[in-house]
């Protein structure tokens, strides 16, 4: 195998197989209370009883509570597993906040006059918010805790959705697209470090996978769901109906989630009192951050890129129309099986580069099948082709969201490395799309789209060889 005799135990083939069973998976909540930070032991334990094969000799022995080891969680005399899926439930709704405006255009352009280049700034308002203020929401939520941040981040898209319903011009709803691009930040950076505060370390990766699908999750509902509601509802019926989801969650999160520590979410009277600055020199000066953040911009960079352009492709296949939203919106949401699997396999003992791996080549194959020349007389092949890129892509953002917590410096700039992979995320998402259009252009087609995702997936390849490194494995 071209990666070494290590990837005869854990290959691909083994990640594809249970991609789908980890996604029907149901994770027993966890038997014992979780343990203070300050007794960040190891649990040594037999191979056979952490359910690890004895060949792996030595890591074996780890502690089944965790295969992959990080950082205990901060102290909580009020740690629940179930605020975790209140925390992923929270992230669902503010991406339905991103989502809900590609089905909503053909209403706004028929209704409010809005022309495509303002439908443009509408749609890139957001990832321009995130590419300049993604660190600075990490820092921010770091600074004033973790469930601070993500409750000032539902309000203000609650606040924004309902003054969205009574916008008159597309001046106002550029004004709040950008309120909105805000608070999303506030209100997904902190997450992952949100789970990580609510659940055993035995549950955390897997946990951590399931965060990782909540983008796809909401894409999908707000491509199935948008159309049927503004066809009862009007637009505005759309956009209060998400500021309600949102405003909703805002007292749960508030109930159900911990609180922040007195000092959160460090762990110390000194990380009270450290600066800003202090925590993004830190996080930038490290070269984990950095790894993460640029692992996730080569991979949003071609998922935009391909599921961007689908319909345009499919409606020269003839599936135009609602056949065209319906197959656009399955294929992103089978990326959430790819991100569940990745925590469950991470969890596993399965090595984090490996994951990364597969995920990157079975997007060059998949990226090949659904654009290239080969298969132009195949559309079914095509569809699949997509399906493939995005489903196993799926590893890839759930493994780099499971691993913030060990690729970041220090417990106090998790949720600035989230924001700092969150801003290249936005990155390559702002700079894929035009990339492979202009090609297409210059190429006179689609076919060519492979060789702009296959030069991402080499350097996604080469980022996850270095992240298997630093991480030792």
């Amino acid at each position: 195998m071209p990666f070494g005799d290590n990837f005869k135990n854990d290959s691909c083939w083994r990640s594809l197989q249970l991609c789908w069973s980890s996604f029907l998976h149901e994770f027993p909540p966890a038997s014992a209370p979780l343990r203070p930070a300050h007794h960040n032991r190891p649990v040594f334990v037999s191979a056979a009883a952490a359910g690890l094969p004895a060949h792996r000799g030595a890591a074996a022995l780890v502690g089944a509570a965790c295969p992959l080891p990080m950082p205990a969680s901060p102290p909580t005399a009020s740690s629940h597993p179930g605020a975790a899926w209140i925390v992923i439930l929270a992230g669902v709704a503010a991406a339905l906040h991103v989502a809900k405006l590609p089905p909503a255009l053909p209403v706004l352009q028929r209704e409010l006059g809005i022309s495509l280049v303002e439908a443009g700034f509408l749609l890139s308002l957001v990832q321009l918010g995130t590419m300049t203020l993604g660190v600075v929401a990490g820092l921010t939520a770091d600074g004033i805790g973790l469930r601070r941040s993500m409750l000032i981040g539902l309000s203000l898209l609650s606040a924004a959705g309902l003054a969205g319903g009574w916008a008159q011009g597309v001046g106002t709803l550029l004004v709040l697209r950008g309120l909105e691009g805000l608070g999303f930040l506030m209100a997904t950076v902190p997450a992952p470090s949100l789970v990580r505060r609510c659940v055993a370390p035995s549950r955390l990766t897997r946990m951590l996978g399931f965060w990782g699908a909540f983008m796809p999750v909401g894409t999908a509902l707000a491509l199935l769901a948008g159309p049927g509601v503004m066809a009862w509802l009007g637009w505005p019926g759309w956009w209060w109906l998400l500021a309600l989801l949102s405003a909703a969650m805002v007292p749960w999160v508030a109930r159900a989630v911990p609180p922040d520590p007195p000092h959160a979410p460090g762990q110390g009277a000194g990380a009270a009192t450290e600066g800003w600055a202090a925590r993004l020199a830190q996080t930038l000066g490290s070269g984990g951050p950095w790894l993460a953040a640029l692992t996730f911009g080569a991979y949003s960079a071609q998922w935009l890129s391909v599921i961007g352009f689908l319909p345009s492709l499919y409606a020269q296949s003839g599936w135009s129309g609602a056949l065209g939203a319906v197959l656009t919106a399955l294929v992103a949401a089978v990326n959430m099986i790819g991100n569940v699997a990745a925590g469950r396999l991470l969890s596993r003992g399965v090595a984090p580069r490996r994951l990364l791996w597969c995920g990157f080549a079975a997007m060059a194959l998949g990226t090949f099948l659904a654009f290239g020349a080969a298969t132009a007389d195949a559309p079914v092949s095509r569809y699949l082709g997509a399906l493939l890129f995005s489903t196993v892509g799926g590893l890839i953002p759930g493994s780099l969201f499971a691993l913030a917590p060990r690729l970041a410096p220090g417990d106090r700039t998790v949720s600035t490395t989230v924001g700092w992979m969150m801003q290249w995320s936005a990155i390559g998402q702002f700079a894929g799309p035009p990339v492979v259009a202009w090609l297409a252009g210059r190429v006179g087609g689609w076919h060519a789209t492979w060789w702009v995702t296959g030069a991402c997936c080499v350097l996604g390849a080469l980022l996850a060889w270095r992240i298997g490194r630093r991480l030792g494995r």
